[in-house]
């Protein structure tokens, strides 16, 4: 089965948000990506509306084909914004202000019971949730024991990896957490820190269905557009090893 992209569109909104305008706007970004061959479109509301705003995620809920998957922390603002605009499927991350980009993965034994008491909530209003996790065995029980249907693995430590010995030990963590949350039940999704000089092996881990990416996607679309990059990576999702 072929892996489905999620393209993250969040930083046509950074760009958007750097002089306060009203372009580019990720609602038209959402549509490139989607004609290109996008799976799915990603966003994040974080919660000091740094880019993605409110408004986007009303109108690309309106306006995609695709499921719109809305990344969100587990605040009660931004749940409660969830469960009125109903995205297809919620990832919650863990989120600080003062971080530039997300750290690492949602420590669901520490938030084990709010995580529940969302994830429930959000299940109940018929939108699917996964949750971002480091790949460790007790994150991965914790995020099946609070009702996820998804797990995304946390590939920012692959990413980062100085060398290929580095790169290749958390490429095998990540192997064994994909097996140990598939056999949970858990579907398995990744993310993080991608690009197209490393995703290739990320391809190559069993029971993956989806990858999510985003600012290696904008970054390249500055210079070579936004349809061409988008098919330069669902092409890379194609060939594995």
């Amino acid at each position: 089965m072929a892996i489905k992209l999620g393209v993250n569109i969040d930083h046509t909104a950074t760009i958007r948000q750097a002089r306060m305008t009203d372009e580019p706007d990720p609602v038209w970004a959402a549509a490139i990506a989607e004609l290109a061959g996008a799976d799915i479109i990603t966003v994040h509301l974080r919660e000091d509306r740094r880019h993605i705003n409110d408004r986007d995620v009303r109108l690309l809920k309106q306006t995609v084909a695709s499921p719109l998957n809305l990344e969100m922390s587990l605040d009660e603002k931004i749940v409660k914004i969830a469960l009125k605009i109903k995205p297809d499927e919620a990832t919650i991350v863990p989120e600080r202000r003062e971080e530039v980009t997300t750290e690492g993965g949602l420590d669901v034994v520490k938030e084990a019971m709010r995580a529940k008491d969302v994830a429930a909530r959000l299940k109940k209003a018929g939108i699917r949730v996964s949750l971002f996790i480091d790949a460790q065995k007790e994150q991965i029980h914790a995020a099946k024991d609070a009702g996820a249907c998804a797990v995304e693995l946390h590939t920012g430590t692959y990413a980062n990896a100085r060398n290929e010995a580095e790169r290749e030990a958390e490429l095998e963590k990540l192997r064994q957490g994909a097996e140990l949350a598939h056999s949970l039940g858990l579907e398995v999704h990744a993310g993080h820190g991608l690009t197209y000089r490393n995703v290739k092996a990320i391809t190559t881990l069993p029971h993956l269905t989806e990858l999510h990416i985003g600012h290696s996607i904008i970054s390249r679309a500055v210079l070579a557009g936004l349809d061409r990059s988008v098919r330069e990576m669902k092409a890379l999702l194609g060939k594995k090893g």
